[in-house]
This record gives structure tokens, C-alpha cells and sequence, in this order.
């Protein structure tokens, strides 16, 4: 089976930089890419269940009109998400993308995702859903249960596509750390940009040496790198550093095991997702 780029189009102001980031990363790695809407019954319908508060002579014809409301939700919902496919489709051909299919899926978010995962190579989504777009400071609803859940890269975008130019590693010496750094080295998609390698925390000679050696890998596969150790807190010193050097994309494991363990866990990758500035490629 093929592994394609697949993008998730939903109505929210991301849509067009999910589309561009995902003909950017289609191009990069060389695949094919799927362009998905799930429908998702619970956030497509706005009836509310009154069966519990109707009274006994009205029952039966109330309850009636309130499924025919529910079946032209549904199928609004449905052409809605076509049209949107049908854009989405139009906007990655137009960039020079051949091989480009839609997906339109009913089910729960992070459940339809999962059951395709083997089809995924990279999934790009927005950082805030349909449903979130507005909730500026925060992470869409779906996204830490679906960065905990699958075991595939994942691109958030921000609502403007900048071509990245530009990479930053956040790096903690961890086995996990390790491995993105290797998944990172060995990846087409971001080969050629200039590599930022960070670590938060004191500027000693172990952490030099991890750093050192990080480095030398990434040189090995052809990486432009710089070295940085910054002392603070990870969840600020790195956004900090991702500010004053203009980097275009952040990349960061999805769970560490050293002081920066909090920093990818729980409450806290909450806030690292949602205080960025830039993209952020999550790897597993």
C-alpha cells in the first residue's frame, strides 16, 4: 500500500493553509495525497433531544420533525463536505499536485483517523477545528487525543502558509529525542533547510556532548545545523528562540523522558501546541 500525505478539511480558517501546507509536504516527500472530511454526526447537528420533555399528545409528530431536522442537517453537512473536498482537490491540482483523491468519512474524529492510519505516511490538520476556530490560545478539541493516539508524524498548521525555510529540533537528549532526530535525518520532507538544534536547559558539558552528537547525525544526512542550549523554562525559552531567530517550523517528539518531560506531557504539550507561532511537525 502506497503511504500518502493526508490532509483534514474541515470549514475553519485553516482549510486553505492545510491544503497548502500538505501540497508542500506532498511535493517534499515524493507521494500521492488524500484530501479528507469526516462527518461527524455530534458536531453537525444542532437539534437538541427533547424526547424527555414532549408531551404525551404532541409526541409522536414532534418527534417526527425533529429527525426530518436531523436528516437535513445531515445532508447539508454531507454537501458541504464535498464542496469543500472539491475545492481542496482543485487548490492542491492547480499547484501541480497529479495524484490527488478525496475521502469523506462518517464517524468520530480521532476514531476515522485511526482506522486509516496504515494508509498515512504524514497527516496535516489545523490546530483548531471547525468547531474551535475562534478559541484563540487553545488547541482544538481533537488534536492532544489524536497526537497521544497515533503513532504517525502530524503537521499542525497555523491559518497562513509560510513555505518553511527554516527548521528547529527541539531536543532533550531523550531516547525519544533520539528517534525523532533520526526520523527527522532520514525524511525528504525537510531536507535542505537549515536546522536549529535546541535544547532547554543548563549549558554543561554533558548536554553539550548530546547536542554535539545530534548534530553530527543530522551534518551526515546533509543538515545545515545550529547548536543552541538555552536555560529556562522549555514551554518558553523555545518559543523565544523560534521568535527571535524566524524559523518556519518547529519539530518536537510527542513524549520525553527527561527534564523537558512535562513539557511534552499532558496540560503542558496543551500549552506548547497552542503558544506557537509557527507549524509544528509532531513526531512519534
Amino acid at each position: 500500500m502506497t503511504k500518502k500525505v493526508m490532509a483534514c478539511i474541515d470549514a475553519s480558517p485553516y482549510a486553505e493553509a492545510v491544503c497548502d501546507y500538505s501540497v508542500w509536504a506532498a511535493n517534499r516527500l515524493g507521494t500521492a495525497l488524500s484530501m479528507l472530511h469526516i462527518l461527524d454526526r455530534a458536531q453537525h447537528t444542532n437539534t437538541p433531544d427533547l424526547s424527555g420533555t414532549i408531551g404525551l399528545g404532541s409526541q409522536e409528530i414532534l418527534l417526527e420533525q425533529l429527525a426530518d431536522l436531523d436528516e437535513k442537517h445531515a445532508k447539508l453537512a454531507l454537501e458541504r463536505g464535498r464542496v469543500m473536498l472539491d475545492a481542496a482537490k482543485s487548490r492542491a491540482e492547480a499547484a501541480g499536485i497529479e495524484q490527488v483523491d478525496e475521502r469523506l468519512r462518517h464517524g468520530q474524529f480521532v476514531q476515522s483517523l485511526l482506522e486509516l492510519e496504515d494508509e498515512i505516511r504524514l497527516l496535516v490538520l489545523g490546530k483548531r477545528g471547525f468547531s474551535s476556530a475562534e478559541a484563540h490560545g487553545q488547541l482544538g478539541m481533537h488534536v492532544e487525543g489524536l497526537i497521544r493516539s497515533m503513532h504517525k508524524p502530524i503537521l499542525l498548521t497555523q491559518q497562513q502558509f509560510i513555505e518553511p525555510k527554516s527548521l528547529m529540533l527541539a531536543y532533550d537528549g531523550s531516547e525519544t529525542a533520539a528517534k525523532s532526530m533520526t526520523m527527522l535525518a532520514e525524511s525528504p520532507l525537510c531536507k535542505g533547510l537549515p536546522c536549529h538544534l535546541v535544547m532547554a536547559g543548563a549549558d554543561v558539558e554533558a548536554a553539550r556532548v548530546q547536542m554535539n552528537e545530534a548534530a553530527d547525525k543530522l551534518r551526515s544526512e546533509g543538515f545545515d545545523v545550529t547548536v543552541a542550549i538555552v536555560g529556562g523554562e522549555p514551554d518558553t525559552v523555545l518559543h523565544q528562540y523560534q521568535q527571535d531567530n524566524n524559523i518556519d517550523l518547529m519539530v518536537m517528539g510527542a513524549y520525553g523522558h527527561s527534564r523537558i518531560r512535562q513539557f511534552f506531557l499532558g496540560s503542558t504539550t496543551t500549552a506548547m501546541i497552542s503558544k506557537a507561532k509557527c507549524s509544528l511537525l509532531v513526531l512519534r
